[in-house]
């Protein structure tokens, strides 16, 4: 097929993945109701593969007719550090790469480098036993800012939106006796500025500048959990959703950027297993489907993982016991 520049430039619409939106693979993470033990971390490596082929123009669900299919993938070191008791810390750094499955001709290439450093603090306000199982509540703040000088106006194959962002959630999780759980999560994302390589670009508008005001969006999430095997497995099913408090739809014939309104909806599987045999060491898995959007991809995520658990500062008695 010739190349056609409007075909091509209506298939450029993901806009880069949120905060966190693979947090959901560690075993102590800043939107869930876990707390690291005091005096204790725990690291992970994960690796998340996404794709689309399908992508929502506004409200309107076209298919890739230039592009193919989209292919974004993460490998992701992250860390969960317990301060005290009731704070812990959580940093990371993703690596991303895109591409498409056909080289668009040579003329289109993907892009792959360090996305953004992520840091966040949880805090947990309450733990009480309540009925026949347990109440906790929690907040969690956290920042990100861009590790590299990587093109935030190049979508779908830009790495991230290449502007800071502060986040604050709230967390509630009730747990019974069994094992069974439910959760919920509401957050705030705040958004800056970032830098295009033009200065000019239309945004309900126009304006003839090269920086762009990426939108905040509010983040919420529900989960139904249980925990397995003697609290060694435990399994979830979640729903999520990004709404973004301003911005512009993507317009016929033209680019996705960072300036538009991001709206999707999200369900998946999620999986953890703690070895029992090697003390610390457990396993991730998930599957999440972008399910509705406005301005986004139709993403398929699967990933998978590796964490291990470790005390970093033992106490006296600690390490007499372990002589």
């Amino acid at each position: 097929m010739d190349f056609n520049p409007k075909w091509f430039f209506l298939q450029l619409t993901l806009t880069a993945l949120s905060l966190f939106t693979h947090s959901d693979l560690l075993s102590q993470t800043p939107t869930d109701a876990l707390m690291m033990p005091s005096r204790n971390a725990c690291v992970l490596l994960s690796y998340d593969m996404g794709q689309f082929d399908r992508y929502w123009e506004g409200d309107y669900l076209r298919g890739n007719e230039t592009i193919a299919t989209v292919h974004r993938n993460t490998f992701l070191p992250m860390a969960a550090i317990s301060i005290l008791g009731d704070l812990n810390l959580y940093i990371g750094l993703p690596y991303v790469k895109t591409e498409s499955s056909e080289p668009n001709g040579g003329r289109f290439e993907g892009a792959n480098g360090f996305q953004d450093f992520m840091a966040a603090l949880k805090y947990r306000a309450l733990e009480k036993q309540l009925g026949k199982g347990t109440l906790s509540l929690l907040s969690t703040v956290g920042f990100s800012t861009p590790a590299s000088n990587y093109l935030s106006d190049y979508m779908p194959y830009s790495l991230g939106f290449g502007a800071p962002e502060f986040s604050l959630r709230g967390i509630a999780q009730y747990e019974w006796d069994s094992g069974l759980y439910v959760r919920g999560m509401g957050g705030y994302l705040w958004r800056g500025y970032t830098e295009a390589e033009r200065d000019y670009y239309y945004n309900n508008g126009s304006y003839y500048s090269s920086t762009m005001d990426v939108p905040s969006a509010w983040n919420y999430e529900g989960i139904l959990g249980k925990w397995f095997l003697n609290y060694s497995l435990r399994a979830e099913l979640s729903y999520s959703a990004i709404k973004s408090t301003s911005g512009d739809d993507v317009r016929d014939y033209n680019a996705a950027q960072p300036t538009n309104k991001v709206q999707f909806e999200r369900i998946g599987a999620f999986v953890q297993y703690y070895i029992p045999s090697i003390k610390g060491l457990g396993l991730v898995a998930y599957h999440s489907r972008v399910v509705n959007g406005r301005n986004t991809g139709k993403m398929a995520n699967t990933g998978f993982g590796l964490t291990y658990q470790f005390n970093y500062l033992k106490d006296k008695k600690e390490i007499e016991d372990e002589n």
